[in-house]
């Protein structure tokens, strides 16, 4: 006998075969609604001329409500599927589970295992049909414009990461640079507006030597200012007084004339991408790294935001808040970028290094770089958050508030509203990372915000290692879905009561 289903109003239903219930559910489900439907209206985005510098024209919602609504499951969750959300909440459920994140990196990292065809396939085949799915926008740049075109269906934007880093050699940063031009070169399929950034990781198109190399030269010239670098021709301010400089202990030799020949490569390659992004009107966002790293990153960063940025923010910088320097590392550059005539445009996140970065500085003697406390964290955020809003009021500057966290989510809605700083203004953007936050990414869009989804792509074999890194670096947040889960869940039986009614 099949199982009888009791309502909440404890009336007796009638018995139903299983099947035919899971197909009136799966039935159920609100189809995705059409781009033509959603509050933002992103078909209202006018191409442009490769001359015309003037922004893309932006249609905000007519929801304007200034508080971000997380208490309604049917409407935040109103243009997802049925199918996809029960995915959601499985996939969810186990990413919070830490030994099985645990497993399965260990489990990634077997030699003996991953050196076996067999089950090196098997493997990848399971990673294929479940979190890869899940927090990956597909293998090429059809499927990653595929996935872009059902989230503007859900009023949402992606940001296209085609997920390669850590380049070795001059061969690898030739390959990762024409597959950076290709996803730029993709957005033509799609309607203007689907695609709100392309992201570039510079230790994908520089060979990682090179960049430690070059931070290390960095560091020095912040100890000694009268230590020359020949190929540094911008003096935008990459380090600030409280900044880590404990990875150069001694001062580094000069550069190498093959060493030289190599940056040239790799400032070309970065030209290469910023120029195609400014042809297509579509600003690029230069990932932030590690510490060893990332005075390198920024010095490729903001050499080719004084290019291009003239007129409209095209090269975005991303600054981690964590740090205990990215507050005063913001207010220099923003003084910087107002002195040169340029606009600065931030991607502000909290950072995914804590432990690495805590383990090298206390192995070499030093505090860590990192904030004391998560409050700290939070604080320096919101701060960072509050003083590029006021840029932006002003007309002087561009952020990606890059953040799961609601209570900063709303702070900075709130400031928003209160400067007069409208959800269609292009020069502030919400994001969150694809597969997570979605209830969140939801919230900020039903209340008159554009809201993009960061989303990596690639093959499966060649993202593995990148979710990897992201799985030991996320572990909070991928064990703080909690609220997603639970609105999700709620959605879900909403739908089962009514579909068995």
């Amino acid at each position: 006998m099949a199982p009888r289903i009791v309502a909440p109003s404890k009336k007796a239903l009638v018995c139903c075969n299983l099947s035919v219930l899971a197909r009136r559910l799966l039935s159920s489900a609100p189809s995705p609604i059409t781009a033509a439907s959603v509050p933002v209206q992103l078909s209202g985005l006018q191409e442009k001329h490769i001359h015309d510098r003037s922004p893309p024209t932006f249609t905000a919602p007519r929801q304007a409500s200034p508080l971000i609504d997380l208490d309604d499951p049917e409407r935040l969750f109103s243009a997802v599927p049925t199918a996809k959300l029960i995915r959601s909440v499985g996939n969810l459920h186990v990413a919070a589970v830490g030994p099985v994140v645990d497993f399965g990196i260990w489990v990634m990292k077997s030699r003996m295992i991953m050196g076996t065809e067999l089950a090196r396939e098997a493997l990848i085949g399971v990673v294929r049909r479940t979190f890869y799915e899940h927090f990956c926008g597909g293998e090429d740049t059809v499927e990653a414009a595929a996935t872009v075109r059902r989230l503007n269906e859900a009023g949402l934007r992606g940001m296209l990461d085609y997920a390669v880093e850590d380049a070795e050699d001059n061969p690898s940063c030739d390959r990762n640079l024409d597959a950076f031009l290709q996803t730029v070169e993709s957005t033509k399929s799609l309607p203007p507006g689907h695609v709100s950034f392309v992201v570039v990781k510079i230790t994908a198109i520089c060979p990682i030597s090179l960049l430690r190399r070059l931070a290390d030269l960095l560091r020095w010239q912040k100890k000694d200012s009268s230590f020359h670098l020949p190929w540094r021709h911008h003096s935008f301010p990459i380090l600030s007084d409280s900044s880590p400089l404990y990875h150069t202990a001694k001062q580094p030799e000069p550069l190498t004339p093959d060493e030289e020949a190599d940056l040239l490569l790799a400032q070309d390659r970065l030209r290469r991408i910023g120029a195609r992004c400014e042809e297509y009107n579509i600003p690029l966002c230069i990932d932030a790294e590690y510490t060893a790293v990332q005075p390198a990153i920024d010095f490729f960063t903001y050499s080719s935001a004084a290019e291009h940025n003239r007129h409209e923010p095209v090269i975005y910088g991303t600054l981690q808040a964590y740090l205990k320097d990215a507050r005063e590392r913001l207010v220099l550059k923003s003084e910087a970028a107002r002195k040169m005539g340029i606009l600065l445009g931030v991607k502000l996140v909290r950072g995914a290094y804590m432990a690495s970065e805590a383990k090298l500085a206390a192995s070499m003697g030093y505090d860590s770089p990192i904030h004391n406390s998560i409050e700290e964290t939070h604080d320096c955020y919101n701060d960072c958050a509050s003083f590029m809003l006021e840029r932006i009021a002003g007309g002087s500057g561009a952020v990606v508030l890059a953040t799961h966290n609601v209570e900063s989510g709303k702070l900075a809605a709130m400031k928003a509203r209160d400067m007069g700083i409208s959800g269609g203004n292009h020069r502030l953007e919400f994001a969150q990372l694809y597969g997570m936050a979605d209830s969140f990414s939801f919230g900020l869009k039903n209340a008159g915000f554009r809201v993009s989804k960061y989303m990596p792509f690639g093959p499966v074999d060649q993202v593995m290692p990148y979710l990897l890194r992201r799985a030991e670096e996320n572990r909070g947040l991928l064990s703080a879905s909690t609220l997603d889960r639970q609105l999700m869940r709620k959605e879900l039986w909403r739908r089962l009561k009514k579909a068995i009614v």
